[in-house]
This record gives structure tokens, sequence and C-alpha cells, in this order.
């Protein structure tokens, strides 16, 4: 079960509660299922283009059905479990809330939290970007951070294992 803090009702209460705490609010979304620089300064980024960040963070159910096996002999991703996965999210300086979720998309997040502007790595275009249609419609910005270092989970993963 999924603590309240990192629930979407929650957030959705506490923004619709205090909209000039929270708007206008940024939202991004990902695995982060080992946190690296690219991640932070991903974050840090996304984080200066409004008053507060929140973080989807794809549960371990959801990880599991994106994210194809590194090999036939490792156990299935996520390598940290989504507790700890979003209690390191939230304590990092540039995450004001985090929100687990199932789904293989963004979408539903977006709907209901509706955030000014939607963020994703420069790994990313407009044309691929499946939630994108979610935020146009209500008028939100999507806007994406350049990729200044190469660097991804499944590199370092691969690196460690000398497949690199």
């Amino acid at each position: 079960m999924i603590p309240e803090i990192y629930s979407l009702s929650y957030w959705q209460q506490a923004i619709a509660t205090y909209p000039e705490r929270w708007r206008p609010l940024v939202l991004t979304n990902g695995c982060f299922d080992l946190l690296h620089l690219g991640h932070v300064r991903n974050l840090q980024m996304a984080k200066s283009w409004g008053r507060s960040l929140i973080v989807g963070l794809n549960s371990d159910s959801s990880i599991q059905t994106i994210k194809p096996p590194l090999a036939a002999h490792l156990p299935p991703r996520p390598i940290f479990p989504e507790q700890q996965r979003a209690e390191m999210l939230a304590a990092l300086k540039s995450v004001d809330g985090v929100v687990i979720f199932s789904d293989p998309t963004a979408i539903g997040l977006i709907e209901v939290l509706q955030p000014e502007i939607y963020v994703k790595g420069g790994d990313y275009q407009l044309e691929n970007l499946i939630e994108a249609s979610a935020v146009q419609a209500y008028g939100g910005k999507i806007k994406f951070v350049p990729i200044d270092i190469a660097i991804s989970t499944t590199k370092i993963i691969n690196r460690i294992l000398g497949n690199d």
C-alpha cells in the first residue's frame, strides 16, 4: 500500500487547498531506479521553471511492464523498491512532492494535477511524447531538459556488469 504522502489524492487535495503555495506547478516523471547526476540536474532545471515540483514515480509493477530485463540471469528491475526510491527523491532539495503511480504513462497524473509545465529529458521529442496531448488539452506547456551528461541507469548497470 502506498503511504498517503505519495498518493495522487494527497497531492490533488494539497494543491487544490493551497494553490498559491504550489502553482505554477511543474510535473515530471520517471523510474529513478538508480539516482544519478543526470536525474539530479533534470530535477533542478525542472524546479527552476515553477514554484513547486512534483515527481511522478513509476511503481515497481509499472517498471516491470515498461523496462525489459537487462539479462536472463538478472532479477527484474527495479533495483530499489518504490518506497525507497520515493524517499530518496523526496529528500532532494528541488523536489516538493512525489506521487507513486502504477500506470505505464503519466497521463492520469497530468489530467488530475494539470501542471502548468510538464517536463521530460532531452532524449524525448514532442512527436513521440505520449503525454503531450493530455498536457495540451488544458493549455499546459511542455519543456525538455537538455542532456548535458550521457548517463542512464541502464548504462550504469551495464558498466557494473562489464557489458560496456
